[in-house]
Formats: C-alpha cells, structure tokens, sequence
C-alpha cells in the first residue's frame, strides 16, 4: 500500500493531476487550515477592490466637482471672454475631464458589481459548502474511531479471559495432583477451567469479528470516504483559486475597457490645446475694442505773448491759467477729466489723522475734532456736488459715465465707437431677423394645419387658428418695422465710416510735403469725444445731440469742466503722506492754494498746480483765506 502511494505520489508531480485523497489521506486538520485561510483571502481580496471602487468613485466626484466650479455660469461676465481661442479650448478641456471623471465612475461601478458583489455572494456559498464537508469528514473519522475503540475493547477482554482460563487451568492441575482434595473439589475446579476456556473462546471470535469489521471500515474510510470527501474539498479550494483568478482578470479588464474613452478625453484636451490661435486673438481684440476713431493730431500753437503786455493780478493770472488748461484739457484724451472726477467723489470719508505734535485728536489746531462717521450713500454724496453749475455738470458726467458702463445706453448705440456701433447694430439686426424667421415658419405651419382643418372639419376648427395667426402677423410687421429701423442706423454707420476712411487717406496722403515738414494744421477736432462721456462723429452730430440733451436735462448747458476758483491760500504746518485716494501729498511749508474750504468732515481740498487738486487735513495746514474770492463763490453758487 505504501509503495502505491510513493507511485501515485511521483504521478502526481509528472502529470500535475495531484488527488488529495490519496495524497494528503492523513491532512486533515492542515487541509481545514488551509481552505480557512482561502476563505480570509478571498474576504481580503473583495475588501481591497471594494477600496478601490471607493477611491474611483470619490477621485471621480473631485474631478467632476472641479470641472464643475470652473465651468461657464449663464449670464455672467466671463461669458463675454469665450470668444477668445485660449477660453474655448479651456471650455472643451472642462467638458473633455467631465467625461474623463465619468469613465472612472465606470470603473468603479463595475469594480462594485462584477468583483465586489460576486466574490461577496461566493464567498458565502463557500463557506457553507466547507463547512458541510468537513462535517462529513469529521462523521467519518468519528466513526472510524468507534469502530477502533470496539476492537480496542473486545481485545482487552479477549486477552483478560484468557489470562483467567490459564489461571483456572493451572488451579485445577493443582487440585488434580493433590491428594488431600476431595474428589468435589477437583470437578468444581474442572468445571470453572471448562468455563473460563469457553469465555475466552468467545472473547476470541467476538475480538475476531470486531477486527475483520474494523479493517473493512479502516479500508473503507481511507480508500473510499476520506478520498470522496478530500477530493470535493480539492474541487471546492480549485474553484475558489479559479474564482480569485477571474476576478483579477475582471479587475484589470475593466480598467481596460475605458482606456479607448480615455484617450480620447485625452486627445480632445491635446486638440483643444492645439485649436489656440494667437493670431486670432489678437484680432479678437481688435474686433472687440476697435473705435472706428483716428489718432489726435498736432497740438496747435498759441500765444500768450499778448498777456503779457498787461500787468496780470494774481486772480487773473489765475483765470487765465485756468482758460489755458480748459482749452488745452478739450485736446487731451478724456479719461482724464472721468478719472479727475472720480477722485474727486472720492474724497476721504474717514476722520483725518491727528497733527504729530498732539498726542490725541482733541489737539487740532485749525479745526474742530471730526468724530467717525458712517459711509454716507452715493446718493447724498452727490447731492453734495448740486450747489453750483459746475458741480452739477461733474454729476452730469458721472450720470453718463455710469450709464454707459451699466449698458443703458441709446437705442441706435450712438454712445458707442463707430465700430463698436456698427457690430452692435448687425448683431441686433441678425437676432431680430432670427426672431422673423421663427415667426414666419410658425405662420407657415399653421397655414398648413389650418388647410388641413378645412379638407378634414372632424381634425379641428380651422376659425380657432385665426387669432394666432392674426397675433403672428402684427408681431411680423412689429418686427420689420424694428428691422428696417436698425438697417437705416446700420446704412448710415457703413456710409459713415467709408466716408472717414477715404478722409483719413487723404490726410495721411496731405500731411507730409515734399520736404517732409508737417503743416500746423490738423483735423482733430473731426473725431472727437464729447464732454459727458459719449462718443460724436460730426460737429453737427454733435450740435443736434447737444441740442437734444438741453431739452431734457437741466444740467446741460455747459459743454466744458470748469476749474474751481481759488478762495485763499494755506501753509503746509506738517508733511502728509496723501496715500488714501482724493488726498494730494504735501511737504511741511509749503504753499497751496485752497478750493474749498473744510465742510466739517476735518479736511480741506486745496491744489498744486493745474493737474494736481485732493484733499489735506485741516489740522495740518494754516489757512490765509480770501473773503471776497469767498463773497463772489458764495454769490456764484446761489445764482
């Protein structure tokens, strides 16, 4: 039997068709051992792909969550920055790493239902199907055991009834051989021998018979049984390892599945990067911002050698300096005098700081302690500017400016660039034709059903598409009538700027000589901006728009920013940074001139030179006023 074994065994190691019935006959307990052990890794593999589904899912929801957060909001300002390549491609990048996140949900969905699940459910099912065939084996093997302890049994008893007849045999010779017994006594003894022989006689075959059933059940349980059970147990373990096997195939196959999607995520982002035209957005830009406006001209010269021929008094040296920088500010670019007056409404809201020589608030000098106020709206702000005609003409500008950034502009855009204008009014004139176009298919489609109620009454009632199609047709003709209004604005803009362009060539062709001198002539006064924010074309344009604005603004009546009057001068006591906007630097002792004078609030707004007005401390100067600079301001304001 042990020579089979060894045969069976080198068999088994050639072919690799191992049998752990005849292999591993005295394994049980490291065959128990062994299938656990399968079972904890099969419960450790599904706890690692589980994992990985989780952290698929959760890598997933990240990376949609921040395509998400950069995506374009409807109606919102970055919308306007999309017509630029480097936005778009930045667009479809987002869109292309939504689907990327989507491919890992993917991935971890099917993770969770072709692995997660199944092992979850076979690992179950295997540990019942072990469990009943080490139950077998055990009911085997405990029957096994029985049968050895019976055989155990009947040969203690066989060998203790032998051992008692040899006893009983060797006290019967005694009694036989010896003369003194009584002749009762040998046959009493006779008997017992013959007695004791019989027992162990019977001992013998019961001890016999367990034996041959012993070794039938022994051959049985370890020939049969035990080779039966181990093999299904060897068949269950080659299973679960098949299982295991499968699983890992699953697990990179669906990884697999979604590389195609994925690379094409990927190429769609390296075609996106690849779609970003330098040169078209910079003519982008161009399109965007294009004034339609040509470049100032020379600056002419003029002469104020008569001034000087008369003596000139401080205030008229004043007036004069202010005419100069009044005509002379009408050439320069606007945004000048926009920002001045933003500067100026934003004079200092908070308390002026102490002088350095006070140790605390209290020790100003020229002026009352101004306590913290709260921010006044916009509105009492700017009521403050409506004492004279040259405030209200700021607030006039401001009112403007604001409404032209707000985009309550004209209806015909005639506060835009000539360009700008022109690409406003065609896109208005596409969407409106759009919205003709929607209406006239709706008109024909139920032309269509109405013609079809006519030939089948059972369909409908052909009167009850009458008024909708009498609703279409007043909207149709609202429509042409805007349509027509936008193209006449259009034609003009067009004519306009071919007039110009034409015009622009013959200067530039006219502007050099034959000596390459420049003439002291210019046409900037063609193209121009006009005071209050808002773009003329013509001077007659601009005379009609002028005329327009009188009739139904109160404030209209002055075409140009006046400066305001100097009312007296003041010294410098301290240095002051001026760092805050409206305020304007200052070294200690220095002169200024004062324009208005401390309303309360601790500051004083003063002025340099032409260019340079703002806010000071009042703490920090010494004030020299004029009182009839003052007296004449004070009469000018309530006129």
């Amino acid at each position: 039997m042990h020579s089979n074994r060894g045969l069976s065994r080198r068999n088994c190691l050639e072919t690799m068709s191992c049998s752990w019935g005849t292999e591993l006959w005295d394994q049980f307990d490291n065959l128990e051992k062994h299938t656990q052990w399968g079972i904890e890794f099969l419960e450790r593999y599904t706890k690692f792909v589980k994992e990985r589904s989780e952290i698929e899912l959760s890598y997933a929801k990240q990376i949609r969550n921040l395509s998400k957060k950069y995506q374009l909001k409807k109606n919102s300002k970055e919308e306007e920055e999309f017509k630029y390549s480097t936005c778009r491609a930045f667009l479809m990048t987002l869109n292309e790493l939504n689907d990327y996140a989507g491919q890992h949900e993917v991935i971890a969905e099917n993770l969770s239902t072709q692995i997660t699940a199944e092992l979850s459910r076979y690992t179950q099912e295997l540990k019942a199907e072990r469990k009943s065939h080490f139950h077998d084996g055990r009911r085997a093997q405990q029957y096994i055991e029985n049968s050895w302890k019976q055989l155990e049994s009947s040969k203690r008893r066989f060998e203790r009834d032998c051992k008692e007849a040899d006893r009983a045999q060797h006290y019967f010779d005694k009694m036989d051989a010896d003369i003194n017994v009584t002749k009762a006594d040998v046959e009493k003894a006779k008997q017992q021998a013959q007695m004791r022989h019989q027992v162990a006689e019977d001992s013998k075959n019961e001890y016999l018979t367990y034996l041959q059933k012993f070794n039938k059940d022994q051959h049985e349980h370890y020939y049969t049984l035990i080779p039966h059970i181990f093999q299904r147990i060897q068949e269950m373990e080659e299973r679960r390892v098949g299982r295991v096997r499968e699983s890992m195939r699953v697990y990179t196959e669906v990884e697999h599945k979604v590389l195609p999607i994925v690379s094409k995520c990927l190429d769609g982002m390296t075609k996106a990067a690849e779609s970003i035209e330098p040169k078209m957005d910079s003519k982008q830009v161009v399109e965007s911002y294009k004034s339609g406006f040509e470049p100032p001209g020379d600056v002419e010269f003029e002469d104020y050698s008569v001034s000087m021929k008369r003596a000139v008094s401080e205030s008229s040296f004043l007036n004069a300096r202010g005419e100069s920088r009044r005509r002379s500010r009408s050439k320069l670019w606007p945004l000048l005098k926009r920002n001045k007056l933003m500067s100026l409404l934003a004079s200092p809201r908070q308390p002026p700081p102490p002088p350095p020589t006070s140790p605390s608030p209290d020790g100003l000098l020229n002026g009352p302690q101004s306590p913290q106020q709260p921010k006044e709206p916009l509105s009492q702000r700017l009521n403050d500017f409506m004492g004279t005609k040259h405030k209200m003409h700021c607030l006039r500008s401001l009112k403007r400016g604001l409404s032209l950034k707000l985009g309550t502009g004209q209806e015909d855009y005639s506060h835009l660039p000539p360009e700008q204008r022109r690409k406003k009014l065609q896109a208005k004139l596409n969407d409106i034709n759009k919205d003709i176009q929607k209406e006239m298919d709706q008109r024909d489609a139920l032309t269509k059903m109405k013609d079809v109620y006519i030939k089948n009454p059972h369909l409908g009632d052909p009167d009850s598409i009458d008024p909708r199609l009498e609703e279409i047709t007043q909207s149709l003709e609202k429509l042409q009538l805007e349509a027509h209004k936008f193209e006449g604005w259009l034609t003009e803009v067009e004519r306009k700027l071919l007039e110009k362009g034409s015009e622009s060539q013959r200067t530039q062709s006219s502007h050099f000589d034959s000596q390459g001198n420049t003439p002291l002539t210019n046409n900037y006064g063609q193209n121009r901006e006009s005071p209050d924010g808002s773009y003329t074309e013509d001077p007659s344009t601009e005379t009609t728009m002028q005329f327009k604005s009188r009739s139904t603004e109160f404030d209209d009546e002055f075409d140009d920013e006046e400066p305001l009057p100097t009312i007296g001068t003041c010294k410098a006591l301290y240095p002051f940074e001026g760092q805050n906007e409206g305020t304007i630097s200052m070294a200690e002792s220095e002169m200024l001139y004062v324009i208005e004078e401390d309303k309360g609030d601790g500051w004083t707004r003063v002025r340099r030179n032409e260019d340079e007005e703002g806010y000071v401390p009042t703490s920090y100067i010494k004030l020299f006023l004029d009182m009839n600079a003052k007296a004449v301001v004070v009469q000018s304001s309530r006129c």
